[in-house]
């Protein structure tokens, strides 16, 4: 009898694995591995979740058509070009879905999202990485990478996990530089958190050319992370395709309506945004001063750079704070094995993570 088996590239897939969420043994856990906002979300998105209580028994709004008129009122957008997933991380699946398939490419940065290699695999296409420059995208290796079984290209800006910003200029040049069966992805799960004033997330590139998605989500600046929600900008062409094969009922009700009032409350978003920015900062500075290095990050977090050898590798403090309750994101599986990435977190959870690795960094060197 033939045994069961997938479809080939299913077994090559790594299992994505996120964030842990508790320190194992530990008397409390503090989480700064996820990216998350501590600060939460809007009370009035936390209002409109709640106030959900007595509709759970109705199937939601399939096109999410409140949702996508808020987004669209907020960000000055066309509703009928905005599709809703759950999460933008089934965004970038629907995506790869919809493009790629056996025998094409699909081409990212480095070190771009895990979640692009392991979409393309998932449909049997092949994942290119191309090399970053001081962990920035590189546009003239990214085009370097281009073959005529280029179906798709990733690039998220600003980038997880180092926190890199590529200039929108060279978003452009990217973009001129593909075919137009090449479809552009950009991922810009932290644009919320960008002062830089010539940032763009790329709604003039939708806006102008077919080829062109820009994916958002709610679970960073907004808070809403537990209800997976994010949104794509594109096309009407790839807006009808994704609205083909997404699921009838994708994004529930209560997550759309917080969403909703969630967009609305911009001073929320600004009030998130300048605590974040401020405190990315001051923990830059201090990192800084225990003799780390610490990359210029444009989203909710740090990547910070630990010696290759001693007592203070990447993988013992991550050990030795997870001893301690502290939970950080080790970022071995992204490539970069002397790196950890911190969450800005709350401010008091900051003060005892920073005095924990104090503590490691003094004792070690003892």
């Amino acid at each position: 009898m033939t045994a069961l088996t997938p479809r080939p590239g299913i077994m090559d897939i790594k299992p994505y694995v996120g964030g842990k969420n508790s320190a194992d043994g530990a008397v409390r856990s503090i989480k700064l591995a996820s990216n998350e906002n501590d600060l939460g979300p809007s009370p009035k998105a936390v209002e409109a979740y709640l106030s959900c209580a007595s509709m759970l028994h109705r199937y939601p709004e399939g096109g999410a058509d409140d949702l996508r008129e808020a987004i669209a009122e907020v960000h000055g957008l066309d509703p009928a070009r905005i599709v809703t997933g759950c999460g933008s991380d089934e965004v970038l699946t629907l995506l790869t879905r919809a493009y790629a398939g056996p025998e094409d490419h699909v081409l990212y940065s480095q070190y771009g999202f895990l979640m692009y290699p392991l979409n393309a695999r998932g449909v049997g296409a092949q994942p290119v990485a191309a090399p970053e420059q001081a962990l920035v995208a590189d546009v003239d290796q990214l085009l370097a990478k281009v073959t005529p079984n280029t179906r798709i290209v990733f690039l998220a800006n600003p980038n997880n996990p180092t926190g890199s910003l590529l200039p929108f200029p060279e978003v452009r040049r990217l973009h001129a530089g593909l075919p137009a069966s090449t479809l552009l992805v950009l991922d810009a799960a932290y644009a919320e958190y960008v002062t830089d004033p010539d940032y763009s997330p790329g709604t003039e590139l939708v806006d102008a050319a077919d080829n062109v998605v820009m994916a958002r989500t709610f679970s960073k600046i907004y808070g809403l992370a537990a209800l997976r929600v994010g949104w794509a900008y594109c096309s009407p062409v790839v807006a009808d395709v994704l609205n083909r094969i997404r699921n009838p009922f994708n994004v529930p009700l209560p997550a759309q309506i917080a969403a909703a009032a969630a967009v609305r409350d911009q001073e929320h978003v600004a009030r998130v945004r300048d605590y974040t920015v401020a405190k990315r900062t001051w923990l830059a500075g201090e990192l800084t001063a225990l003799g780390l290095t610490v990359h210029p990050s444009h989203g909710n977090f740090l990547l910070v750079d630990f010696p290759a050898e001693g007592p203070n590798t990447a993988a013992r403090v991550y050990e030795a704070l997870m001893a301690d309750g502290i939970i950080l994101r080790a970022m071995a599986s992204y490539g970069l094995p002397n790196a950890l990435r911190i969450t800005i977190g709350a401010a008091d959870s900051l003060d005892i993570m920073l005095a924990s690795l104090k503590n490691i960094l003094g004792r070690n060197a003892d």
